[in-house]
């Protein structure tokens, strides 16, 4: 039975929409959008609490489920100021790009490397981290470039540039992650987008991961992506920018089309259609309606 509840924790833990986990975890969440699930009991609440209610340490348990969610998800910390740090308030990424291990990642641009408790979502223990090695020009010399492009097309995005330790040398990560979010209307939503640049062969990749959650009287979540199939780019730092920026144009372009097709389409099959008037049928002036007279006379 144990298991059995880590096992419906984590699932709970691993499908939180963006911005969404304290909310899943805790039940305020299902309780703001559907304020009679607050007069539940709690163990019959549709939260993560409700079923740690009788096992109180199954959301340590849940520790693995937890981090999942913050690597996958691009999370971004703040690092907490100090007399002693120079960058204070720097937003940095929490990803397995970026890992460490036992808890701790690293920040190139801002030197930094720190311990994050993906329960609590905090920062803790900033210390100086330098990196070394031939990829340390090819991260300096996309930094601004990248940088400028996330904020001029995502101005709430959080940016990272890593080594990539499992491949060849002079191979890098390019991490972003833009977060939206607005529950006062009912929705949430993230882009994360991972490319991966390997200078000896100038070969580009890239995942782009789009995720939005509406959730005013139900739930809508659209989870879609698309993949940067392997791409010469041989001009620099200036035109590995240019190619993830087109790249990332024509996506939205894409999905522009297909939200289109979905109003205009499918959602558009679901609504009951009007009478040929285009006007709504007004019921109480029904007798005075040719076509319900004829019916009403036996007419055929």
């Amino acid at each position: 039975m144990a298991s059995n509840n880590v096992t419906a924790v984590s699932a709970f833990i691993e499908g939180a929409p963006p911005g969404e986990l304290t909310d899943v975890v805790n039940g305020t969440h299902s309780s703001a959008s559907n304020p009679s699930l607050s007069k539940l009991p709690t163990h019959k609440r549709p939260d993560v609490k409700a079923l740690t209610a009788s096992h109180p340490t199954l959301l340590e348990t849940a520790r693995p489920a937890f981090q999942k969610y913050h690597e996958e998800q691009l999370t971004a910390a703040k690092l907490p100021g100090s007399e002693k740090s120079a960058d204070i308030g720097v937003k940095v990424l929490v990803s397995e790009y970026n890992a460490l291990g036992n808890g701790r990642y690293f920040d190139v641009e801002s030197g930094s490397e720190w311990s994050y408790d993906h329960v609590t979502q905090r920062v803790s223990d900033v210390r100086s981290y330098t990196v070394e090695g031939q990829d340390m020009d090819l991260i300096t010399s996309l930094q601004k470039p990248f940088t400028l492009h996330a904020h001029e097309h995502y101005p709430t995005s959080t940016t990272a540039i890593v080594p990539a330790p499992s491949s060849p040398q002079d191979s890098i990560n390019l991490l972003l992650t833009s977060s939206k979010y607005s529950p006062s209307n009912f929705w949430n939503g993230r882009l994360r987008t991972v490319y991966h640049y390997n200078k000896a062969t100038q070969i580009l990749t890239g995942t782009l991961k789009c995720d939005v959650h509406y959730y005013e009287d139900g739930n809508v979540r659209l989870l879609t992506s698309k993949t940067l199939p392997e791409t010469i780019v041989s001009g620099g730092p200036g035109e590995i920018v240019m190619v993830i920026a087109r790249t990332e144009k024509a996506w939205q372009e894409e999905l522009n089309r297909d939200f289109a097709r979905l109003s205009e389409g499918e959602f558009k099959g679901l609504r009951r259609q009007l009478p040929v008037t285009r006007q709504k049928m007004e019921w109480e002036k029904i007798g005075s309606y040719r076509g319900a007279r004829e019916i009403g006379s036996g007419r055929r």
